[in-house]
C-alpha cells in the first residue's frame, strides 16, 4: 500500500487534481449560471448570494469584490443582528443555520425585487435555513444558482421536512467537486486535512462571471464591474455606479 504524504506540495497536487475535475465537469452548469446572471444584470436586477459557516467564503467571492459585479449582494445569517434587530446571542447557537423558518426573515431583509436572482451556496445542501431558502426563493419566482458539492449532498441524509436539498431547486448547479466533508490529505488516524471547497467554489464563480460578462459585452450592454477600491479613484468610480442600485446593495449590515 503507497504511504499517503502530507505537506504543501501534496496538497498543491490534490487540489490541482480537484480544480480540473471541477473546470471539467462543469461545463453545463457554467454555461447555464452565466446565462441566467447576465439577464438577470441586464433586466436591472441584482445577485444575491447566501451562505453560511465557510460557504460565506464563497459569498464573498460574488459580493462587492475587485473585478467582480456590482448589483451584487451578501445575505447572511448576521443580518438577523445588524439588519433586523435582533439581539446578538442570536449568532451564538451553533446550530444556527439548522433552524427551521429562519430563510423567511432573511430573505426579507434581503429587500429583492422580481428581477433579482439567487446563489445560495452549502458544500452540504441539506441544512434547513439552505433549503428553506431555496424553496422560498422558488416560490417567490426568482431564478437559483446552487453552489454545492454532489459528493456530500448525496451521501448524507436529507435534514429537511421535504426531504429535499439544495440542488433538487436549482435552475443552475454548480459542483465544487469536494468530497464529502470537504478535507482532501488523509491523516494518520483516518482523519482528513484541507478542505478544498473553498478554492474550486472560487474559481467557478469567477468563470460564471467571466462568461456572464462575456453575454452582457456581446450583447451590447456596459457591464457594471469594480475596480479596485485602492486605485487612483477606484473608490469614487465603484461608488458612482453603485449609486445606480441605491438601496439595494446590503453587505455587512449596511
Amino acid at each position: 500500500m503507497t504511504e499517503q504524504r502530507l505537506g504543501a506540495s501534496e496538497l498543491a497536487d490534490q487540489v490541482r487534481e480537484h480544480v480540473e475535475r471541477a473546470v471539467t465537469t462543469n461545463k453545463e452548469g457554467v454555461a447555464a449560471a452565466a446565462r441566467i446572471i447576465a439577464d438577470c444584470v441586464a433586466a436591472d436586477g441584482v445577485v444575491h448570494a447566501f451562505g453560511t459557516g465557510h460557504s460565506q467564503a464563497t459569498a464573498l467571492e460574488i459580493s462587492g469584490r475587485a473585478g467582480g459585479l456590482i448589483p451584487t449582494t451578501r445575505v447572511a445569517l448576521h443580518d438577523l443582528v445588524l439588519r433586523g434587530g435582533e439581539d446578538r446571542s442570536v449568532l451564538a447557537d451553533p446550530l444556527l443555520e439548522r433552524r427551521p423558518g429562519l430563510a423567511a426573515r432573511l430573505y426579507e431583509l434581503s429587500t429583492p425585487r422580481p428581477q433579482d436572482l439567487f446563489v445560495i451556496i452549502s458544500n452540504s445542501g441539506v441544512n434547513n435555513s439552505i433549503v428553506d431558502m431555496a424553496l422560498l426563493v422558488k416560490e417567490k419566482g426568482h431564478p437559483l444558482i446552487a453552489l454545492t458539492s454532489l459528493d456530500h449532498t448525496r451521501s448524507v441524509p436529507a435534514l429537511h421536512a421535504s426531504g429535499s436539498r439544495l440542488a433538487d431547486h436549482a435552475d443552475a448547479v454548480l459542483d465544487n467537486c469536494a468530497p464529502t466533508g470537504d478535507a482532501i490529505l488523509p491523516l494518520p488516524d483516518g482523519g482528513k486535512l484541507c478542505g478544498v471547497s473553498t478554492i474550486t467554489s472560487a474559481l467557478l464563480v469567477q468563470m460564471v462571471v467571466a462568461e456572464a460578462v462575456a453575454h452582457l459585452v456581446a450583447e451590447g450592454h456596459e457591464p457594471p464591474v469594480y475596480v479596485s477600491a485602492n486605485l487612483p479613484g477606484g473608490f469614487e468610480r465603484n461608488g458612482r455606479l453603485e449609486d445606480h442600485y441605491a438601496g439595494r446593495l446590503h453587505r455587512g449590515g449596511h
